[in-house]
């Protein structure tokens, strides 16, 4: 709308007057801070780097050292004969135990067979046994495994003897490995070597496998000519403050202990130096600013600007500007009135912002505030001058579009709005994203009517926010019957929580060859007494939007413990909703139920989504640590579909990724897919992680993914989702079970 003339006069004067110098010297201003600052930051940022590809450099030094010090023993005169069989322990012990011990500071020294044999052993100058072996061998078991994996490269004759151009000197070069692990005490290094089980040019090997430890300090690091600058070095378990770190492997794979340092910041002098000058003439900028702006506001008639205002707050929403309800209900009269003898059409679109109540409950209502001003900026940018954007309170907006010439415009104009939306939004100090569900109602071929056109929208709205969210819909015949049904499922749902009336199936995940039951999935299903059964995908979201989902999930919950408890030996999965997750209990309630229905936490499994984690990291990772320290295992489902990223991963405790079955649907035709897949599976797999291939349908399918190493398959070509009673036959006899029901749906 065009503002009042009493509005215009002061905002003019300030436009012509205060902004244009104030904005010239902010900026200038503020390109001079703006670069200091990336430069300082910049400069300490390249301080660190250096410190630690010094520090790298420190660690590798002792790393090779140490595998040089094993080397010395084992490649020593008399060390390769004293292990000739039969071999000498107390011989052995010499030769190689006390020395590595004595002379190069291991504190733990083994030889070991293929089968984890101990030949000959040493610990802080004692002898070795087995047991003590076992007690080690948590440290050394990395180690050992790349040992024999390098020896296995090595061209090997059928008789397991070494080719004859390899020498004892070569075969040790070849598989020694070195490891820097931390077992919650110390930090060690870990080398390894394989040893030629006698001292001739063929180098015959016997499978045997020297392996020792020697600990590593911040003190011992400190000492070395790579390591100026690093005075307070130390090793950290715990949460770290300190500005720079570099970390270390754990026994468990979790990336906590590190070394960390107090860097160099030659970035902070220079701001030092240079800031108080460009503070105080910030200070000034803004003095001068607010004194011409207090004076053009005081030359301004006071009562011209009261009255402006008045008229503009009975007609606009006072946070975002726009146009209220009262003034878009006046335009859309004149709009109908205006076509009413001609061929023209008006599009009204009602939008509801989708995710915005969990915006402000994470960052308040100032958040939420600022989200619906910069809503309302991106919105208006998509019209056309003589559309309309209002707002009728809430995340609530609606649009006039004028001059339709059909459908078409309508929904040109919905998918703009929608793209506007879908982009990031900065508030405060975070960035969030949300979506936007859109109704469409046309006149007159809908309605001639304000009020009508308007339900019509609003019955619309509800339809794409049940579809889904984020996307637009227009008003069809029979979206009253949807919106009754909607209504019923709201009232009943509850009821038939508390009574029971909801059923639990569960869908099997196989072995990849398809002959054992390795766990099940939990689905809830509802066969409602007047509408027959309504699929998960609608009553779900009503559950998430009425509140509901809590009581929905553990119901569920409750129900998988107490059929899996009957069922020994497998894996019973939970799908965990968002809301559910992020509510201040959940852990409690999880815990609770569990141990009433005396069920074993470590054989339930809990599915999350990407976005469970994506809204609330630090919550989710203390929330999925307190569970999993009581047993519990965590499943990441739909991977894939969403941010997929690396980054979760690691930080968070998964047990299992599963592949999302779109990737499968779409394998056989698109070899990209075959690509993923292959690439999801040698990840998983080689971050310790079960993978799970959902959806499998075919043969053809099931050979793909056996081949690729995945883990466990679950889908159609296997068994469809089944009954409580059923599951108890399909354990007793698996393929009997899947022949018969193969044979029913043939």
């Amino acid at each position: 709308m065009t503002p009042s003339s009493g509005v215009v006069a002061p905002r003019a004067a300030t436009a012509r007057i205060v902004w244009p110098v104030a904005g010239i010297l902010l900026s200038m201003l503020s390109l001079a801070v703006g670069g200091l600052i990336w430069t300082g930051q910049r400069t300490n940022e390249l301080a660190v780097e250096r410190q630690r590809m010094q520090l790298v450099g420190a660690i590798e030094s002792r790393k090779r050292q140490a595998l040089e010090d094993l080397s010395r023993i084992a490649a020593a005169p008399g060390t390769l004969e004293s292990l000739r069989w039969p071999m000498d322990a107390a011989r052995a012990q010499r030769q190689i135990g006390a020395p590595l011990e004595d002379h190069f500071d291991f504190e733990a020294s083994f030889i070991v067979t293929p089968e984890d044999f101990v030949v000959t052993g040493r610990i802080d100058g004692q002898p070795a046994d087995q047991r003590a072996f076992a007690m080690h061998r948590p440290l050394l078991a990395g180690v050992l495994a790349d040992v024999r994996d390098r020896v296995g490269q090595l061209a090997l004759r059928r008789d397991g003897r070494l080719a004859s151009a390899v020498s004892p000197e070569a075969v040790m070069a070849a598989t020694g490995v070195s490891r820097i692990l931390h077992d919650g005490v110390k930090t060690r290094i870990v080398v390894g070597m394989a040893l030629p089980d006698e001292a001739s040019a063929q180098g015959a090997f016997g499978g045997l496998v020297a392996v020792a430890t020697r600990t590593l300090t911040a003190e011992g690091l400190r000492d070395g000519a790579l390591m100026s600058g690093f005075d307070d070095l130390r090793i950290e378990t715990g949460q770290s403050a300190s500005p720079a770190s570099l970390y270390i492997v754990g026994l468990e794979g979790f990336r906590k202990p590190r070394f960390a340092w107090t860097p160099e910041r030659p970035g902070d002098s220079v701001m030092e130096h240079v800031f108080p000058s460009i503070m105080i003439a910030l200070l000034a900028i803004g003095v001068f600013s607010a004194f011409m702006f207090a004076h053009v506001r005081f030359v301004t008639t006071d009562l011209v600007n009261r009255e402006a205002q008045a008229n503009h707050l009975a007609h606009h929403d006072p946070l975002s500007g726009l146009p209220n309800r009262v003034n878009f209900t006046k335009r859309l009269d004149s709009e109908l009135s205006r076509i009413r003898d001609s061929s023209e059409s008006v599009a009204v679109l009602f939008l509801d912002l989708d995710r915005f109540k969990e915006v402000n409950d994470t960052f308040g209502h100032g958040a939420g505030d600022e989200l619906i001003r910069q809503v309302a900026r991106r919105l208006a940018d998509t019209l056309r001058g003589a559309d309309m954007l209002s707002r009728f309170g809430g995340d609530e907006f609606a649009i006039i579009q004028t001059r339709v010439r059909g459908p078409s415009d309508s929904a040109a104009l919905a998918q703009r709005v929608l793209e506007a939306v879908q982009a990031p939004f900065h508030v405060g100090a975070g960035e969030v994203t949300i979506g936007v569900s859109i109704g469409i109602a046309i006149a007159p071929s809908d309605s001639r009517e304000r009020d009508r056109l308007m339900k019509l929208a609003d019955l619309a709205l509800y339809r794409a926010k049940n579809e889904g969210r984020n996307r637009y819909s227009f008003f069809e015949l029979g979206m009253d019957d949807a919106l009754r049904l909607r209504k019923a499922v709201e009232d009943d749902l509850r009821d038939a929580i508390s009574r029971n009336e909801l059923d639990i199936v569960y869908q099997p995940q196989f072995s990849a060859d398809g002959r054992k039951v390795l766990g099940v999935e939990a689905l809830v299903r509802w066969n409602h007494p007047i509408y027959g059964p309504i699929p998960p995908a609608n009553f779900i979201p009503i559950a998430e939007e009425r509140g509901l989902v809590g009581l929905l999930g553990e119901w569920v919950l409750r129900q998988a413990c107490r059929d899996g408890r009957r069922w020994p030996g497998i894996s019973v999965a939970v799908n965990v909703s968002p809301i559910q997750f992020r509510h201040p209990d959940f852990v409690e309630t999880i815990a609770r139920i569990v141990s009433e229905e005396e069920m074993d936490p470590g054989r339930v499994e809990l599915e999350l989504t990407e976005g469970v984690i994506v809204e609330d990291a630090d919550t989710a990772e203390n929330a999925m640590m307190e569970l999993r320290a009581r047993g519990f295992r965590f499943a990441l489902d739909d991977f894939g579909t969403g941010y997929s990223s690396l980054i979760y991963l690691r930080r968070f405790a998964f047990d299992k990724i599963k592949i999302d079955r779109s990737f499968l649907e779409s394998m056989e035709s698109t070899g990209e897919s075959a690509i993923l897949v292959h690439s999801v599976v040698h990840l998983g797999r080689a971050l310790g992680l079960t993978v799970t291939a959902e959806g499998v349908e075919t043969l053809e399918q099931q050979r793909f993914l056996q081949a690729v190493g995945c883990h466990q398959l679950q889908g159609y070509l296997f068994c469809r989702p089944i009954p409580a009673a059923e599951i108890h036959d399909l354990l007793a006899n698996p393929a009997d079970v899947l022949r018969n029901r193969a044979r029913a749906v043939a």
